[in-house]
């Protein structure tokens, strides 16, 4: 599958890098990758469309944008990749490497990522973030979903945590392929994903946790089907979305009987706690 990358510089680069990548992400870009003067966000060939493009960065005021594009092999994207990835350490607890990297014994958990094109790789302060809010909570049995688990990298965390059943979903089959290949090189055998989206999600399941790092608008528009499964006294974890967003996701939580514990921030991003 060919790609295509747009290269964006971007002065000055932050906040405008975070809100770019948010605005292209719901115009079918998969992925991104921050760099020292802007953004590079790809997206199948097939679903690239200028105009839409266009539409998000004459939105964007009070930066200066140099766009440049260029189609991308399936393979010649790879090879990118490993130049420039580099391991996540979350705190000091979680170190998230590829394939190409070493482990680090001096980290409690370690977890192996295939980085190709799945959002997931804790370099996103989202995903850092929902490791933070895990790494507090005791999953020791716990029966955990995931939505919008793109990599699987925060199933993979709850099953080394303890949880003893992770039902991951994505929509978006490249995701789907990436976490099989991800649980696989991790030993996990808890974890069971799925392509798809909330329809998945019957009455006859239960969870204790539901975990959804997806964005603001999804959130919005599932959160009432992914409470319908959490169990009562269970924890939702939430993130996807700005630190000014969170009124509306919290005023929306709470209406569908949520309560709001607490959040926190990473370079303007928010992951929020709720409890059932």
């Amino acid at each position: 599958m060919e790609y295509v990358e747009i290269k964006l510089t971007l002065a000055p680069v932050q906040p405008f890098a975070d809100i770019i990548m948010a605005e292209l992400s719901e115009k079918g870009f998969e992925s991104f990758m921050e760099t020292n003067d802007g953004l590079l966000a790809y997206i199948p060939l097939q679903q690239y469309n200028t105009e839409n493009l266009k539409q998000v960065l004459s939105s964007v005021v009070g930066c200066e944008i140099k766009c440049e594009e260029k189609t991308l092999p399936d393979q010649d994207w790879n090879a990118t990749w490993e130049k420039s990835h580099q391991p996540v350490m979350v705190e000091d607890y979680c170190w998230i490497y590829a394939p190409f990297h070493n482990s680090n014994p001096s980290a409690k958990y370690n977890i192996l990522i295939e980085p190709k094109m799945s959002f997931g790789t804790a370099h996103h302060p989202t995903t850092y973030m929902m490791i933070e809010l895990l790494n507090n909570e005791n999953l020791t049995g716990k029966r955990v979903l995931d939505m919008g688990c793109g990599t699987g990298v925060l199933s993979i965390f709850a099953e080394k945590k303890g949880a003893s059943f992770v039902e991951a979903i994505d929509n978006d089959e490249w995701a789907y392929k990436n976490a099989l290949e991800n649980v696989e090189n991790n030993t996990c055998h808890n974890i069971k994903i799925l392509l798809g989206d909330a329809a998945l999600l019957t009455s006859d399941k239960r969870f204790d946790m539901v975990v959804a790092n997806i964005n603001r608008n999804i959130l919005l528009r599932d959160m009432q089907t992914y409470i319908s499964v959490l169990a009562e006294g269970g924890t939702m974890l939430m993130s996807g979305f700005y630190e000014h967003d969170i009124p509306v996701i919290r005023t929306k939580a709470e209406e569908l009987g949520l309560h709001y514990d607490h959040h926190i921030t990473r370079m303007d991003w928010a992951a929020v706690k709720f409890i059932k």
